[in-house]
Formats: structure tokens, sequence, C-alpha cells
């Protein structure tokens, strides 16, 4: 039987991406590496039409203004009708009232399969405080709990990414330890991993073991380009982890 990875790498899945405009290259490229086929159409007059044609969603507030935000609710109104799964990231939601907002309106018109955030962007979501243990200001603390919340008031799978990933759908609760600090001194590797997400989703199998693997293999495909000799910083890491992205992690690097 395929693993759910080989069934992204034979169906190339198109996953739309409504996103922001500091990570479309890396985001598209990652897109790439890891299987599926990017397609990033904000137009009014499109977004519904693309979203229709595709097999998976990505909705991310990172550069956010009104124009994306219609873009986001007829693409992810459209993606609804036809049993698209829809992955929203609800970047820097907690830093204004505009985006908190913009982040409303957005989930009163489109359900999202997956909800993908932080610790502290989900617990505002939920007007839940995070709480941290020592000095890692991303540690679990409370996360579950946080999780489990985001999950009940919007009716969705949710993935809160950190030091420790923390993930629920389909009744049931995870986590994932893998990964590596490098991914933090890259700009949009969060991004990138909702588009990862989405492409999974686009594949048969059930939603708790395609987030699952997603996370498993994108913390791998980081451990692994950073162990490599020549990773000396994010710039060597870089391309290194794109190419870890598009490999059987179960082989050699």
């Amino acid at each position: 039987m395929n693993t759910i990875i080989e069934k992204v790498r034979e169906k190339r899945p198109l996953i739309h991406h409504i996103t922001n405009q500091v990570v479309v290259h890396f985001t598209a490229n990652g897109a790439l590496a890891f299987g599926s086929s990017p397609i990033m159409a904000a137009a009014h007059q499109e977004a519904a039409d693309v979203a229709m044609l595709a097999d998976g969603v990505l909705l991310n507030i990172g550069t956010l203004n009104d124009y994306q935000v219609e873009s986001m609710i007829l693409a992810g109104r459209a993606a609804n009708e036809k049993g698209i799964p829809v992955v929203l990231d609800p970047v820097g939601v907690g830093a204004t009232k505009y985006r908190y907002e913009a982040f409303q309106r957005i989930v009163k018109e489109v359900q999202p399969t997956v909800i993908k955030g932080n610790a502290g962007e989900l617990a505002r979501l939920v007007d839940i405080e995070v709480e941290t243990k020592g000095v890692d200001s991303v540690g679990e603390g409370n996360t579950g709990e946080i999780v489990q919340a985001v999950a009940e008031a919007f009716r969705t799978a949710v993935v809160c990414t950190g030091a420790v990933d923390r993930f629920c759908a389909d009744g049931k609760s995870g986590r994932n330890e893998s990964g590596h600090p490098l991914l933090s001194r890259v700009t949009g590797s969060g991004c990138l991993l909702g588009s990862i997400l989405a492409a999974v989703l686009s594949v048969d199998g059930g939603v708790y073991e395609k987030l699952e693997t997603a996370l498993k293999h994108y913390g791998r495909a980081a451990e692994q380009a950073a162990s490599l000799p020549s990773v000396q910083g994010p710039g060597t890491f870089l391309p290194h982890f794109l190419d870890a992205l598009s490999r059987d992690l179960e082989e050699g690097i």
C-alpha cells in the first residue's frame, strides 16, 4: 500500500495558495520539492474558479489587506462547495485588531479543514492565555488545551507548531518532536508547512494520519539537512532542506 507521501507524489496535487508576499517564492519551491503543484491566484475574478480546479487551498494572512481577505473568502467558499480541503494559517492574528477581525470575517464564510498556527496565534482565537515552562516562550505549556479549544470552537482539525508540535483531528490528539531550530531562522518555514498540510490533505486517508505524516516528514527533513557538514547556518541550510523535503527520508540524504 502506498504511503501518504507516495500518494502525494503520484497525484502531484494542485494547491491554490493565497498567501503572504514575503514567502511566495520559498513556498512555491518547497511545494514543488515536496511533490505538489503550486498556483497562486488572488485576483477576485479567478480566485473561486482556481479553487474549484485545485486539490487543496491554503489561506495565509501574513501580509494582509482587504482585497486579499475577499479573495480568501471567494476561494474558501468555492473549495467548501466542492469538498476541497482548506488550510487556514492566521499569521500574527493576535498582533492587531485588523488581523483578528479579518480572521473572523474569513471563518464566518469559510469552514477550514485545518487551522495551523503557533501557540500564541491559536490562543488568541479562543482567548486563552499561553502558559510556558522555563525560559522557552514556545514551550508546550498549555498548548494541548489550546489545540482542543480551537478544534471545538471552529469545528476543525488543528496544528500548533513549536519546539514540540501538537495536533488533533478525528477525535485524536498527537505530538511531533522532530524538527530543528534552524527552521525558525528561515523566513516562511511555517508558511511552507501550511502548503505541505494542504498537499497531504488532498489524498486519501484519515486526517489525523495525514497531519502526523506531514509534520514528521517536515521535521525530519530539517533534522537531516541541518546534520550535513556543509550546513553552517540558515543560508546553507535552506537548499539542503528543500532537497530533503523531496526525498524518501527512509533513505540516506
